[in-house]
Order: C-alpha cells, then structure tokens, then sequence
C-alpha cells in the first residue's frame, strides 16, 4: 500500500495489517524507540466494507502508517496499544466514543461522549444529523481514598475566556495525591466538517482547529495535500511559511511568559509581555491582514508576499524584541520570588517523560532531544540548522527557561529567513490530488509536533482527515506533573504547559 511522500522523512509507508502483526510491529516500534503520531479511526464501510483503525508511529526519519481493518459485519474490537504508547489510551477512547471502535482495554469510559447518547458514533457516515439526548449519570472518576482525602471538583466552565476541561483533584491538606481531566466537552465537530470541504479548501479548517496554532495546522495540511498531489510550494513561499510559523512561535511564547509571571504573583511580567505580544500581533494585522496568520498558508504557497518595506518592519521590530527579552530575562532569573515558584515545581522527570512520550516544547524540558525542525527537517529548515534548546530538570522553571531560548532561536531564523528570502513566485497551481493512497504533513509547532492525516475521494472532497494536536500526548502528563505538589500551584502548573483544549476537542 502506498503513501505520499512527506518532507523532511526519508521513507513514508502504508501497511494494512491483521492485528497480531499490527501489533507485533507497534510493540517492535517501541522496543526500537518509535514515537506515537497519531491513532484514530475511519468509516470505510462504503468503499471497503471495513472500520479502520490507524496509527503513525515515527522513527528517526522514517513514518510508518500501521492500519488495521475490521470488518463492519463483526466484532468492532482491537488489541490495546496504551500498554505501549501511554498516550494512545485517551485517543482510543475517543475512536470509541466517534466510530464505536473499541480496544481491549481496562478503560472502557467515554471521553468525548458528552452531547450524544450510547449507541449513535458521530463520524459514522450513517450518523444522525442530530445529537439527540445526552447521556445521564456522573462521569466515574477514579477515586482516592483515605484519612484526610477529599475531592475538589474545578470547572468544566472556568472564569473569564478558557475552554471548558473539568479538573477532579483528590488531596489531603494542600497537597495533591491524584489529578485526573476529563476534556471535550465543546466538541466542535472539526472532523465531520471535513468531510463537506473540497481538499483545496480545508486548510481553512485546518487552521481553525486551534487558533494559537493558525499557521502550524494549516501548513501540516497543506504538506499532506502537496504529497497527495505530487506539487511542491516555491522556495520564497516555503521561507515566507516558515517566517508565519515562527512569529506563531514567538507570539505564544510572549504570552505564556507572561501570564506565568501573574500566575507566580509577577504582575509586571504580565503586562510587559503581554505589550510586546500585542506589538507582535499588530505586525501580523499589517503583513497578513490578520492578527493570527488563519488564511496565510495556501496549498501550493502562502497568500501575502512580503514587501521590502515590511521586510524592514519586521526586522526592526526582532531587534526592539530582543533587547527587551534580554532584560525581561535577566528580571526573571534574578527575582527570587518567581525563582522560589519555579523551581522544582510540577517536575517531570526525564524517565517519565520517555515513558509517557511527552512531546514538543514540554519534552524538551525534561530530556526528550526532539524537534522536527532539527531532527525531519522540510524545506527551508534543511537549509536553516535550527539550534534544537532543551533542559532536564523537567520543572516549571525548565520549561520557562525553554520557552525564553526558543523566543531568541525564533528571532534568530526569522532574521535569517528575511535575509535570505528568495525572489520568485509566492504560490503554484497543485495539480489534482490523488484519492488511492492517504498524505501525511508534519510541523512543529510551538507546542510541539502537529500531525495532520489526510484522504481524499474521487469526486476531490475530503474523506476523512484527522488533525493531531501535540496536547493529546501531553495532558497525561500534567495528571503526573502536580503530583506531590499543592493546589495553589496548579495554575502555575498548567500554564507552564499551556495545553490545547481546543486542539484537543475536535
């Protein structure tokens, strides 16, 4: 079976699979040091007669896309693979919950069945156009007991503007013994809507999948739809891609330093950073007409050229930007109440976080060595040697120190991105994509690794794409990160993350 070749991998394969041997190889894969991409299903039954159950595991530069079929007239169960891949547990139940696709696995709890009742999968092609009654009774939470154990609920609906995730803490005193999530509860239907877009039109969607990955997404679709139709953006569109990415870099790493300034009880950090985001964000309004690059990245390009003008604009502005970083460093480094906050704070060993496949900028910071851009390299990055930053202490104040040496090789390739721009065309005519194998695109974003899994029918409309946000990888970890520590720091905890609820509520 065949997959379209994907930048910055050596090889990219396709096996169908009969599930002894899917996962015989998943377990070879793991033993072999593989990371999990992604594992999702897909409704076949009208070309096939089958349900599909995929995954995409990687190692060094080669991409495996492992699928299992299981007939639609006989049992909808497969083997466990959370045993392998501590991740994958969460992603099957939501293949369940979508597809009622089911692992054989201790957890059999819905997770994304909030709106629908048992019985009716929503990604089904035969699914009703409507939800119909919600499911009654409370979600069974693990439970921890003991002398001096409670439990305190927190959400799903916060104050102010964050998505809905509901946090069940268990502790004694101030400290936690147990964290466990429960997510999804918008569930927007990004995945059905798919399937009523032509493929020349679903980086649109894509790239609203989450907004603070805007140019991430919509670049990783753009790839899987350029493999599937055998084209290839010009050089100047691929620099001026990778310059929408990495402002997309700076701008969240801008936010999230300051917003853990506040949450350490650091409000100058907050309003200091939270200008220079804002000066960046007015940038974006006047290159890409849009305060987060939603439409930038085209398939066969990107939708704005940059003058040289704003070429100077944007340059001008990297230099203000580092300056001022480097006292806001200095500030942070020094002031002995955001130290005292910190450091030690939400540790994730380096151990652990190889078990839990923690990934992207949070993996980093406890020992995980891996950045696409460094270690899968697409064009430009093949030509750009990225400084690849990472930490072992695995604490709030490692992944802070991250995310301030990833803000200066941010400004550093965009620096050189403008100066090396090259002249030429800013976008091509793809020729018509094929519909008989799938497309992979992988981007590191600022989280970390965005996977998106693209098919295409005859008629050119989208049959089934799934978008992978490195926060399906992550939240498990978080469960572990506060363990030990006191529910005040939570927050702090959790910002240090910064993990999608939307990227993960599809």
């Amino acid at each position: 079976m065949d997959l379209a070749p994907v930048p910055g991998f050596t090889t990219a394969r396709r096996q169908r699979l009969d599930a002894n041997a899917w996962i015989d190889q998943l377990a070879q894969a793991r033993a072999a040091g593989a990371r999990l991409g992604a594992l999702w299903a897909s409704d076949a039954r009208a070309t096939e007669g089958v349900f599909r159950v995929c995954v995409v595991v990687q190692q060094s530069r080669a991409l495996d896309w492992l699928e299992l079929a299981l007939p639609a007239g006989g049992p909808l169960d497969y083997p466990d693979i959370s045993g392998l891949f501590p991740a994958a547990g969460r992603m099957q139940r939501a293949a369940c919950d979508l597809l009622g696709v089911r692992a054989t696995a201790a957890d059999q709890r819905p997770w994304l069945r909030h709106a629908w009742p048992e019985g009716l999968f929503p990604l089904r092609a035969d699914a009703a156009g409507t939800v119909g009654e919600s499911p009654t009774g409370p979600y069974p939470f693990v439970s921890v007991a003991g002398d001096g154990v409670h439990e305190i609920p927190v959400g799903p609906v916060h104050a102010g503007i964050i998505e809905p995730g509901h946090f069940r803490f268990s502790v004694v005193g101030e400290k936690v013994l147990r964290l466990e999530e429960r997510l999804g509860y918008v569930h927007k239907g990004i995945e059905k809507r798919f399937e009523s877009f032509p493929a020349t039109e679903g980086q649109r969607l894509a790239a609203r999948v989450s907004g603070d990955s805007a140019a991430g997404f919509s670049w990783a679709y753009c790839m899987a739809l350029e493999g599937l139709c055998g084209g290839e953006p010009p050089p100047r569109a691929l620099y001026l891609r990778a310059l929408a990415l990495e402002r997309e870099r700076l701008a969240n790493h801008l936010g999230d330093l300051g917003a853990l300034g506040n949450d350490a009880g650091f409000a100058f950090g907050l309003s200091q950073f939270a200008h220079l985001k804002e000066c960046l964000l007015r940038t974006n309004a006047e290159i890409y007409g849009h305060r987060y690059p939603m439409d930038e990245v085209v398939p066969g390009g990107v939708m704005h050229d940059l003058s040289s003008a704003a070429a100077g604009l944007v340059l001008r502005e990297l230099d203000a930007l580092t300056a001022q970083l480097a006292r806001l460093d200095a500030i942070y480094t020094d002031h002995p109440g955001l130290q005292d906050r910190f450091v030690g704070a939400g540790r994730v060993s380096p151990e652990l976080a190889a078990r839990l496949g923690l990934a992207g900028l949070a993996g980093r910071a406890s020992g995980q060595a891996f950045d696409l851009r460094t270690d899968c390299p697409a064009p430009p990055y093949d030509r750009l040697e990225v400084r690849m930053v990472t930490r072992n202490e695995g604490d709030v104040a490692a992944r802070v120190a991250v995310r301030f040496e990833e803000t200066r090789v941010a400004i550093e390739l965009c620096r050189r991105l403008l100066h090396e721009l090259p002249a030429g065309a800013i976008r091509v005519p793809l020729p018509a994509p094929r519909s008989d194998r799938p497309g992979l695109g992988l981007v590191e974003g600022w989280r970390g690794p965005l996977l998106v899994a693209l098919e295409v029918a005859g008629d050119g409309r989208i049959a089934r794409c799934r978008p992978q946000d490195p926060s399906w990888h992550n939240w498990p970890a978080l469960e572990h990160a506060i363990i030990d520590n006191i529910v005040p720091d939570f927050p702090l905890i959790n910002k240090s993350f910064n993990l999608a609820y939307s990227g993960h509520d599809l």
